[in-house]
């Protein structure tokens, strides 16, 4: 009797323990085959997801630009999704940022209507058969069962939305899911954390968020749209998380404590993502995750400065403007820089470490993938979604566990949308304030 009391106590232990420490696979006894067979099963039974890819303009989803094509050059496509068992992407409509005047946001909602129409031309009458839109998780599960690429739909910037509250309802009604509250560039709504000189942006427009966009974000609530930060300025993230009634979402984001870049989330807002349910989908995007010491970059502002050029991205524009020897000089200084100081090549292993620290700091619950492809993003071992097995593979060789794996490639996605959608319901009912 005693040693039956003792092995069940002991068994207790050990499950509480596992439960604890469900990261901790051993892989070390698994050859490679083994390995890659048993990462197979898992990303088979996952549902892949992920909440940011970039089309075209009207070609895409015509016969210029057929996503069916095993001849379209681009990271997704249908038969790249589905050589890489990828299940369902979330397609941007994506608008950059101008003026915002009665002008600029009447070109802006034309021209999300043209991506509407494009993602709509793709699900109903190009290829019925191979996807299908998702407006609901359940949605989301049913089409995944049926082996159909799922396609939802996010807006990248809010810019579009003009003034007119009403828009924000009519995207939803289009399949509208998401919406990142801005882009490069401050717009109506917040701060964005990449100012646009050419717009005339100075570091702030509105503090965070403006009162308008704090009415955006209460609308977005009441309907179910996820308020998503990638892309806004740090002081918007941190107002969006005081007004949110609901988890919020950075769908292509990294780590702003491994990669010290100004589209990435440090730590404490990792930890406040956190607390509000919400979810990072971090992004394999070589400038967001690459790793370089703190002396090259130092190195590379002061030959910046040397050279009169702005940081950030500006400076490959202004790169443009200097003369050839100026050029020249400029470039034999960066080699001196690259030998001196060399990064360390981003890859699918970068890639995870973002994902490794995301998770140690927001916790398991929190963390996702986020792409960006066809909007810059891509490295060695997972360039496009036909390499999405690969992810998996290292995911595996770092010790997480089936259960783990699942909530990365999709879970966490779908409860965190499930979420915002028990508390639009809530709001509709006059349930919650």
């Amino acid at each position: 009797m005693f040693f039956k009391r003792f092995t069940a106590v002991l068994m207790v232990v050990l499950l509480a323990s596992f439960t604890a420490n469900a990261r901790q696979i051993d892989v070390s006894q698994m050859t490679e085959e083994q390995l890659v067979a048993y990462a197979k099963k898992i990303h088979e039974k996952a549902i892949t997801l992920d909440t940011h890819v970039d089309i075209g303009g009207f070609p895409y989803a015509t016969p210029l630009r057929d996503p069916g094509s095993e001849d379209y050059r681009a990271k997704c496509t249908l038969p790249k999704m589905e050589q890489g068992g990828m299940d369902g992407v979330f397609l941007a409509v994506y608008i950059g940022q101008d003026s915002c005047n009665t002008a600029g946001y009447r070109r802006a909602f034309e021209n999300a209507m043209g991506k509407f129409d494009a993602i709509h031309r793709l699900t109903g009458f190009m290829h019925p058969d191979r996807c299908e839109l998702a407006v609901t998780p359940d949605d989301v599960e049913r089409i995944a069962k049926t082996g159909k690429r799922v396609i939802m739909i996010g807006i990248e910037n809010g810019y579009p939305i003009g003034t007119d509250l009403s828009n924000i309802e009519w995207f939803y009604k289009l399949g509208a899911r998401y919406i990142t509250l801005s882009h490069n560039g401050h717009n109506q709504i917040c701060d964005s954390c990449n100012p646009s000189p050419r717009l005339g942006d100075e570091e702030t427009k509105h503090n965070g968020l403006s009162e308008f966009g704090k009415q955006v974000v209460a609308e977005m609530n009441r309907l179910g749209i996820i308020a998503d930060v990638s892309h806004i300025a740090p002081q918007s993230f941190w107002d969006l998380i005081e007004v949110t009634k609901a988890p919020i979402m950075a769908t292509h984001s990294a780590c702003r404590a491994l990669t010290d870049n100004s589209r990435n989330l440090d730590d404490e807002q990792l930890k406040a993502l956190a607390k509000n349910g919400g979810s990072i989908q971090v992004v394999p995007m070589s400038g967001f995750i690459r790793k370089a010491t703190p002396e090259r970059d130092e190195a590379i502002e002061a030959l910046n400065k040397e050279f009169n050029l702005p940081t950030g991205r500006a400076a490959r524009r202004a790169l443009q403007e200097l003369t050839e020897a100026k050029r020249a000089e400029y470039d034999a200084k960066m080699q001196e820089i690259d030998e001196k100081f060399p990064t360390v090549p981003t890859d699918v292993k970068v890639f995870v470490d973002h994902i490794d620290h995301a998770v140690e700091v927001a916790g398991i619950d929190h963390v996702g993938i986020g792409t960006d492809f066809d909007g810059g993003a891509g490295v060695p071992g997972f360039n496009d979604h036909s390499e999405a097995l690969n992810v998996t593979v290292e995911l595996v060789r770092r010790g997480y566990s089936e259960e783990d794996i699942i909530k990365i490639w999709g879970g966490n996605l779908l409860r965190v949308w499930r979420e915002v959608e028990k508390v639009a319901a809530e709001l509709q009912k006059g349930v919650r304030n």
